[in-house]
């Protein structure tokens, strides 16, 4: 199939490069400008931009695909189809009708749920055991077109952003390239989202900051939700501290099983918890911190200082001569 690409960060490359390895005939490329990174500051491509100049493919970067040039460029392309992998620009009415077959878009949910910008951070952080990718012809709403085919994973308890977008990412390319298989054998006709919808933004710095108050299978979710970017933070002694990795904290004495989540279990050999504040640091064990949460403790693993790489949690707590009793803000 005659087709454009449109993507821009590390999640569309497998879906890219699928379709070259399928066969498809890519006619152009299209990606986010080159933007300004690093300490210097030097102008730096889009994931997208570093694959396809290796594979050859011609590459477009319009600051704004909406305009009159941009929309004639396309029609000069004439693809069959758009497909559309975390491009970053909003499609006009008039680009979504261009191509015959439409504008697929590969989204990281399984649709409705999570239509928006950071569907994987959000399930993640919600506690999600289950997510996937859905192919959609696209509309002119916010991930609300008609869906094609859908591809499911599990999410283990362990498991951070970073890991299950990797994993979609993957699933993303399989599942586009049957998707336009099936559409090419006239046996894939699409169907309108129904049921249960929820968004999931952007992140915004309050989305970082952990509030002890909540319950330990929240603040656990939330870390590894925010891992690898942009990270979970408290603070500890004025200190701003990120904290990359948490596990539920069990009684191993009597070997006591967390209930729903696996998140509560019952601390008996820790009468202090009920006096303990949220963010109080209860125990330093040879792998962690156990620290009081608004509901059940949870044990921190992996830290990282302001300016400093990232550590076991105890090494930091012993580099600063911490007391057992010292809270996390």
């Amino acid at each position: 199939m005659r087709l454009v690409f449109m993507g821009t960060p590390d999640f569309a490359v497998p879906s890219l490069q699928a379709l070259v390895k399928g066969g498809h005939d890519v006619v152009g490329v299209f990606t986010q400008p080159d933007r300004p990174a690093g300490r210097g500051k030097k102008l730096k491509p889009s994931p997208i931009k570093v694959v396809a100049e290796e594979l050859g493919l011609p590459v477009y970067q319009p600051d704004k695909i909406k305009t009159p040039e941009g929309i004639q460029l396309l029609r000069t392309l004439a693809p069959e189809s758009i497909i559309v992998v975390a491009y970053g620009q909003i499609l006009s009415r008039e680009i979504l009708q261009l191509p015959s077959k439409g504008c697929i878009n590969v989204h990281a949910s399984l649709l409705p749920a999570y239509r928006g910008a950071a569907p994987i951070h959000w399930a993640v952080m919600q506690g999600e055991t289950h997510t996937g990718v859905t192919t959609m012809l696209m509309d002119e709403g916010l991930d609300t077109g008609d869906m094609l085919l859908k591809g499911e994973i599990l999410i283990s308890n362990e498991a951070t952003t970073g890991e299950i977008h990797d994993e979609l990412a993957s699933l993303g390319g399989k599942l586009l390239i049957d998707t336009l298989s099936e559409l090419e054998l006239g046996r894939l006709f699409a169907t309108p989202q129904t049921g249960k919808s929820n968004y999931a933004p952007l992140l915004k710095r309050d989305h970082e900051h952990l509030d002890w108050s909540r319950k330990a299978a929240e603040l656990h979710h939330q870390i590894r939700g925010l891992n690898p970017w942009p990270g979970a933070f408290t603070t500890f002694r004025g200190e701003n501290l990120k904290i990359w990795r948490s596990a539920p904290f069990l009684d191993t004495d009597k070997n006591v099983e967390a209930e729903g989540t696996r998140f509560e279990p019952r601390t008996s050999n820790l009468d202090r918890v009920k006096a303990a504040e949220p963010g109080q640091i209860l125990q330093v064990l040879e792998d962690s911190l156990v620290v009081q949460t608004g509901d059940g403790v949870l044990k921190i693993l992996e830290v990282q200082p302001a300016g400093k790489r990232a550590m076991l949690a105890r090494d930091f707590f012993n580099g600063r001569h911490g007391q057992v009793g010292e809270i996390f803000a």
